[in-house]
């Protein structure tokens, strides 16, 4: 298949429709073998644990083209025990890794030619979906399920790309609540957290940095993001919350952080401790880094990029991690898989 006729450059983080995705079904006691299909509208009865009761789940990682071709994806079995844990936290049936893995190397060389080409800066978007399918009034688990996964490419999450962004903290409203569910990846996160990153975006933030729920005094996470700051002495810190989503980008800036002696560490972060970072950025697979150019609270400011360019350690880090996922740079962890080409008969333009 010859590449789609995109604007590779100018794609946005918006939904592109590509060729196929691919559905499981969990029906009687077993997930089928699952089948790729053009359809890209999922029939669901009206009363669906999906729909009532919350029953859902999903991920998010991105396939990329190196420089000698080939198409790969970036800690793919990462994102699959994720989705085990969040399954065993709602009660839903777990998706085996080993499944969830096939599943996303199939649909990605399923959609091949909707891979941004290599040097765009733009990469194909995966998102894995699992559903509560049952018929249900009652509050319980769904004994059906849905798992499927589609791609879109995409660029940029942020219009600027890697430039930095100017963020509000939000001490009148919670993301997520302790022992609750912050940290497992379903829709009822980010639902909670529209009202206050819209209202945000009105006053010309890019987004908002929340507090802990419980005593507004510690800082939780960035948006739909993983926040970090660098000390002034050069230490990458991290918040340690029960009620963020515990990031794979943050946990690879980490690794990263290490060999490049930042003496990474995850601890509470006091709000007050802002004014005196260095730098400071939000992380997570749709951006990956994005520097943080001032936080706003209350009646102050603090300013990390005064002339509006990247800090030198938020660059390093970036330049390191987007390396590794394209292939310029060795992968001494493991992270990256060669995406193979199934040759399976479905596998041509619908």
């Amino acid at each position: 298949m010859s590449k789609a006729q995109l604007d590779w450059a100018n794609l946005g983080f918006a939904f592109h429709r590509t060729d196929y995705n691919i559905r499981y079904t969990w029906r009687d006691g077993a997930w089928d073998e699952g089948v790729l299909t053009s359809d890209d509208i999922i029939p669901l009865p009206m009363a669906a644990t999906c729909l009532h009761y919350g029953q859902e789940c999903f991920e998010g990682l991105k396939a990329f083209e190196t420089k000698s071709g080939d198409v790969v994806v970036f800690r793919v079995e990462e994102n699959a025990r994720r989705m085990i844990h969040t399954c065993e936290r709602i009660m839903m049936e777990t998706v085996p890794e080993e499944m969830f893995v096939d599943a996303v190397l199939r649909v990605v060389d399923a959609n091949r030619r909707f891979v941004p080409p290599y040097g765009t800066g733009a990469a194909l978007y995966i998102r894995p979906l699992l559903l509560g399918t049952t018929a249900a009034v009652a509050l319980q688990p769904a004994i059906d399920y849905l798992f499927l996964v589609f791609t879109t490419p995409v660029g940029p999450y942020f219009k600027a790309g890697f430039k930095p962004v100017h963020l509000i903290v939000e001490d009148t409203a919670d993301r997520a609540a302790p022992k609750g569910v912050g940290n497992i990846k379903v829709g009822g996160n980010y639902a909670a957290g529209m009202r206050a990153s819209m209202n945000a975006k009105k006053l010309g933030f890019a987004d908002v940095l929340y507090l802990d729920p419980r005593e507004k005094r510690y800082v939780d996470e960035a948006g739909p993001a993983n926040f970090f700051g660098i000390t002034r002495d050069g230490q990458y810190v991290t918040p340690d919350s029960e009620s963020i989503l515990p990031s794979i980008t943050n946990k690879s800036l980490i690794t990263l952080a290490e060999g490049m002696e930042l003496r990474p560490e995850r601890r509470l972060i006091e709000i007050e401790e802002v004014f005196d970072f260095a730098e400071a950025g939000c992380c997570g697979t749709a951006a990956v880094i994005t520097p943080i150019g001032s936080i706003t609270y209350r009646n102050r400011k603090m300013v990390y990029c005064a002339e509006d360019e990247p800090g030198r350690i938020c660059t390093e880090l970036y330049e390191a991690l987007t390396a590794i996922q394209i292939g310029d740079a060795p992968d001494p962890f493991g992270w990256v898989r060669v995406v193979p080409e199934l040759q399976e008969a479905t596998r041509r333009s619908p």
